[in-house]
């Protein structure tokens, strides 16, 4: 079949482990003919960027056309409300009989509500990531919602049959702020690759040997672009309080100006701890595969249910969100549970093993990209 994948209210990275490249990869895997229809929003060394509007071979196997925001606005306006030229005429050359469509606060709904209307045989998918934690946090964003995206969503939500929603929380923001249906919304939550166990046990072995592990040592890991928001200074504090040889944290991902410093620091001084620096897709498989623990006490990530499909056990804040993710694999942390306690909790353990392979029976379940890409096309 053909499938598009649509990436104009979100930006597309080539080659990165997002949600979007994750369904791009299962499509190409599984033989469909796909197409990536990109802004030009792009990441580069760590930060966002815009690249030329292009047409070119993806690192995930697809075709990818970048184009170029509209010259009818100022260049940052037609950024901020994500107006672009030629999507409409991309669709009707490509005819694609399947199209997910990333991400609904932008202008360009509207021509996908418009083509699917002149195109009654093609299968749209809407899905959204926007909740609370990520979006009105200030007030341009609050304007940004109120004055432009929410009104264009609310004029073409009846012709929307269903919105995949990645968590509980997207799925309350999209009723309580943008008044869609609750019986609309679908649970589409992120999730990672599954592997065999053969894979997963070389993966592990070759990882620990390189930071001399055995197999009684317990292998703590937290990763992400680490924002305040990530508590990355919470988890260095309360690790290096557990008076353990028999712990190691080992922290992957891009330290922020504000957080560098004190991070290093603290890192510095505890010589169970290190610091990876940011990992590329293998290298993150990797090191979740040699992790007996993800941590994420902070704002949500992906690696999350990344570090499940690779058998952790996680220490995850208590959350709407993260509810579906831990029975009887983890730690929510909450008043009643601090960080450091559950850190201590999964250093004393010996039901690691028994909580790792719990994460994964949830994994298989919930998180399989391949499952999930296929129930795209088939439901």
């Amino acid at each position: 079949m053909k499938v598009a994948h649509v990436c104009l209210s979100c930006f597309y990275i080539d080659g990165f482990n997002y949600q979007e490249n994750q369904l791009v990869r299962q499509h190409v895997k599984q033989g469909h003919d796909v197409i990536v229809i990109a802004s030009t929003e792009n990441y580069i060394n760590g930060k966002i960027s815009y690249v030329r509007p292009d047409k070119y071979l993806g690192d995930d196997g697809a075709q990818v056309i970048r184009l170029a925001y509209t010259k009818k606005l100022p260049k940052s306006l037609g950024r901020k409300l994500r107006v672009h030229d030629g999507f409409y005429d991309s669709l009707v050359v490509f005819k694609p009989d399947v199209v997910v469509f990333h991400g609904v606060c932008t202008w360009e709904i509207r021509t996908m509500v418009k083509y699917g209307k002149n195109y009654q045989n093609v299968k749209i998918w809407y899905d959204t990531h926007t909740d609370s934690n990520n979006s009105m946090l200030n007030l341009p964003s609050k304007i940004l919602h109120n004055v432009f995206y929410k009104p264009i969503f609310k004029s073409v939500a009846k012709d929307i049959a269903k919105i995949l929603c990645i968590s509980k929380e997207t799925e309350n923001f999209i009723v309580e702020e943008y008044q869609y249906p609750r019986d609309r919304c679908v649970f589409f939550p992120l999730g990672g690759d599954i592997i065999s166990n053969e894979r997963f046990l070389s993966l592990r072995a070759n990882k620990r040997a390189e930071f001399n592990l055995d197999s009684q040592q317990k292998l703590f890991v937290q990763t992400g672009k680490f924002t305040p928001r990530k508590k990355l200074i919470d988890t260095l504090t309360a690790f290096s309080k557990i008076d353990r040889n028999d712990i190691r944290l080992v922290i992957a991902g891009i330290l922020v100006d504000e957080n560098e410093q004190q991070a290093l620091e603290l890192i510095e001084r505890d010589e169970r701890i290190t610091y990876l620096g940011w990992c590329d897709n293998e290298q993150l498989e990797a090191l979740l595969c040699a992790a007996d623990v993800y941590v994420q006490p902070g704002t949500q990530s992906a690696t999350m249910q990344m570090s499940m499909c690779m058998r952790c056990a996680v220490i995850i804040d208590d959350v709407p969100s993260h509810e579906p993710y831990v029975k009887g694999n983890g730690w929510l942390l909450n008043e009643s549970l601090s960080l450091y306690e559950a850190l201590n909790s999964a250093s004393e353990s010996n039901q690691l093993p028994i909580m790792q392979a719990r994460s994964f029976e949830i994994a298989e379940q919930l998180l399989d990209y391949s499952k999930m890409a296929r129930k795209l096309i088939e439901d």
